[in-house]
């Protein structure tokens, strides 16, 4: 996916290399850890967080959040493909997390990363006061905001929720379904777009269009992957799939809608730039060819 981004997918696995070394003395934790990391993995929300703070005029470095960014996402996989979750016994094409390491470790090791996630918070703030010392009431004013998005989107009002509803509640109609997607799927993209926003100087006027923005494109990737779902025989009948419910015209409908609403946001925000132009004919790309495929 997206060759073009495999220098940023190298320059964060690099860093997660460092990083997840400074986290802690070496034991069988921290190499779980490590395998959750660096298992594979697109590192496509980080990347985004990078891209954001690229189109805005300080073009500041934000890899710290990035990485933040990928702890949190990483973390969520984890508990997710617990036996008592979603029960499993892949990820990335390799073995889970909790079958390598066992269940106990890899519950550890989400909680780890959770707590480095917010860390990286606190040390992209230290590290940008550092460059920008007269800058850094605002710097911190900043973090008090990206701390607060990422508490909201991954507590009840955001991923944890919306796992919840995933497991327990009946997916027989729309709402339910799209409310799992928000919560669920789209937080984490909202997560990146504000962490990449705020760190990266945009307007703190224009926050509630960032977070539609990501909204739109969480929904529609969320859409994409439904749809690729419905057409696949093997995928199991169950678990919150829009495509599944509305049928594949309707969710090919919704999907446009979605796609289109985040390249409006994109250009409305300035950053429709080369690498999110590139983005968006792929994502496009992939959303047409599995609408154009006969169930």
């Amino acid at each position: 996916m997206l060759q073009f981004l495999d220098a940023y997918r190298q320059k964060i696995d690099q860093e997660l290399r460092k990083a997840i070394e400074l986290l802690g003395e070496p034991s069988r934790l921290r190499d779980a850890c490590t395998y959750a990391c660096l298992n594979g993995g697109k590192r496509l929300r980080p990347i985004l967080v990078l891209l954001v703070a690229e189109a805005l005029p300080m073009r500041r470095d934000v890899l710290g959040a990035a990485l933040s960014v990928e702890y949190f996402h990483v973390a969520s996989l984890i508990a997710d493909d617990l036996p008592c979750m979603d029960n499993d016994d892949v990820r990335r094409g390799k073995p889970s997390l909790h079958r390598v390491f066992e269940e106990s470790v890899a519950i550890l090791a989400s909680y780890t990363l959770i707590a480095a996630g917010y860390g990286g918070i606190y040390e992209m703030a230290r590290m940008l006061k550092e460059r920008e010392p007269s800058k850094a009431a605002q710097i911190d004013a900043r973090a008090i905001l990206c701390l607060e998005a990422v508490t909201r989107c991954a507590g009840l009002r955001g991923a944890t929720h919306g796992q919840f509803l995933d497991l327990f509640e009946a997916h027989a109609n729309y709402d339910s379904i799209r409310e799992v997607i928000e919560k669920k799927t789209a937080t984490l993209f909202e997560i990146s777009f504000l962490l990449g926003w705020l760190f990266g100087g945009g307007s703190e006027e224009r926050l509630d269009e960032v977070r539609r923005c990501a909204h739109h494109l969480g929904v529609a990737f969320q859409i994409a992957d439904d749809l690729q779902d419905l057409l696949q025989d093997d995928k199991p009948a169950n678990g919150a799939n829009l495509a599944r419910i509305l049928g594949q015209e309707k969710a090919g409908m919704l999907f446009r809608e979605e796609f289109s609403g985040f390249v409006s946001s994109l250009k409305a925000l300035g950053l429709w730039t080369p690498p999110f132009q590139e983005i968006c004919k792929a994502l496009e790309a992939d959303g047409s060819r599995v609408l154009q495929t006969p169930r």
